[in-house]
């Protein structure tokens, strides 16, 4: 390697070094990674197993019942006589894309009658009972 004289200028290096930007990048995929299921949460749950076909995932409104009996509207926890109230307007916002209920499987089935038949009286036609997808190999 030649040596460089008093005036010479040191070549320019073009190159941009993308290893910190791949050590960003891997940061951020493990952070959501991590955060993604965390997302999907809102009121925990456990969904009786079923074969059925899977719904729209466009539905704005969710009820939920818990194992306890407590009813949630997407994630706002209500008693029965709020949720009586306030479900035909809500409802009404929802517009044409129905309702879906998601109702734990140990929950009193005399709960989910209560609640289906709120949301029959407040005249929505297309209501959704979700479901976990049974394994049909077994």
């Amino acid at each position: 390697m030649p040596r460089r004289g008093r005036g010479e200028r040191t070549p320019l290096n073009a190159e941009i070094n993308v290893v910190s930007l791949i050590d960003v990048m891997m940061l951020l995929m493990i952070i959501f990674m991590i955060t993604a299921p965390m997302m999907t949460g809102g009121v925990d749950v456990t969904l009786p197993k079923a074969v059925s076909r899977p719904l729209d995932a466009k539905s704005p409104l969710v009820v939920s019942i818990t194992r306890a009996g407590q009813i949630y509207v997407d994630d706002v926890a209500v008693s029965l006589p709020e949720f009586r109230g306030m479900f035909k307007t809500m409802a009404d916002r929802a517009g044409r894309q129905g309702v879906s209920l998601r109702a734990d499987q140990q929950v009193d089935y005399g709960r989910v009658v209560q609640v289906l038949a709120i949301m029959q009286a407040a005249g929505v036609q297309n209501i959704g009972v979700l479901t976990e997808p049974e394994d049909v190999n077994r």
